[in-house]
């Protein structure tokens, strides 16, 4: 029986909900995030503030949050031209992805996160990719995962477990999700605290929450909350 998991968290919407609900299933939980020179880095600030706010309003899973840890991975920014890590507009390329695309990177991440664990002794590695709202990023895909699950075990002759809480679900039903697991207190914890904006826009406020509203993670936020609020008893006909 898995008791502990280590939450790949960025401080946006989707890791935000999977923080959520690990703290509903585990005893034990940690956070770890990656400062590899993107763009929007004001995340790396933004998930203190969420960190801090869940604590404060969800006494009963503040004694299951342990430690964070925020590791160095400027090496991805010098390797990886993209809109993420270098000041250029949002495109699609010539090979069918969005210049969005930062290759390796969640690859990187699910291996250094990995070796956290295996340190911290931790079970299961969380994270927020997601095959249905699929961006075109192939290192997101339930195969992807599946593979580094197997490859990671082997490599470290540790059984990690990789969870993707949102691989099958839209963005509307990862607000709903929240929903579910904390009410409306964790909801709107997630519109004030949380960043998602490529662009790192904390200045224009939304019913979403703050960000620019024209980058591809706005639009795509700023639809799934649109489509979640129809669905509220209160929504206007």
């Amino acid at each position: 029986m898995h008791t502990s998991a280590l939450v790949l968290f960025s401080g946006g919407q989707d890791s935000t909900t999977c923080l959520a609900q690990a703290l509903s299933k585990y005893q034990r939980v940690e956070t770890v995030a990656f400062d590899y020179g993107q763009r929007h880095k004001v995340e790396l600030e933004a998930r203190l503030n969420v960190l801090r706010e869940i604590k404060t309003q969800f006494p009963h899973w503040a004694h299951k949050l342990g430690e964070d840890h925020l590791l160095d991975l400027a090496v991805l920014g010098q390797v990886s031209d993209c809109s993420l890590t270098r000041d250029v507009a949002f495109k699609m390329e010539s090979s069918g992805l969005p210049n969005t695309f930062v290759p390796g990177r969640n690859l990187l991440f699910l291996t250094l996160a990995a070796a956290l664990a295996y340190r911290r002794d931790l079970q299961v590695l969380v994270t927020g990719v997601c095959e249905t709202d699929f961006s075109g990023y192939p290192d997101c895909r339930d195969d992807t995962m599946k593979a580094m699950q197997l490859a990671l075990s082997l490599g470290m002759d540790k059984r990690f477990l990789i969870e993707t809480p949102l691989m099958w679900i839209d963005k509307a039903d990862t607000w709903a999700l929240a929903h579910s697991l904390g009410g409306a207190p964790l909801v709107d914890l997630i519109v004030e605290h949380t960043h998602t904006c490529y662009l790192g826009d904390r200045e224009h406020r939304h019913a979403w929450g703050y960000g620019c509203g024209e980058c591809p993670a706005c639009e795509l936020r700023a639809r799934g909350f649109g489509a979640y609020a129809a669905t509220l008893p209160n929504a206007p006909v």
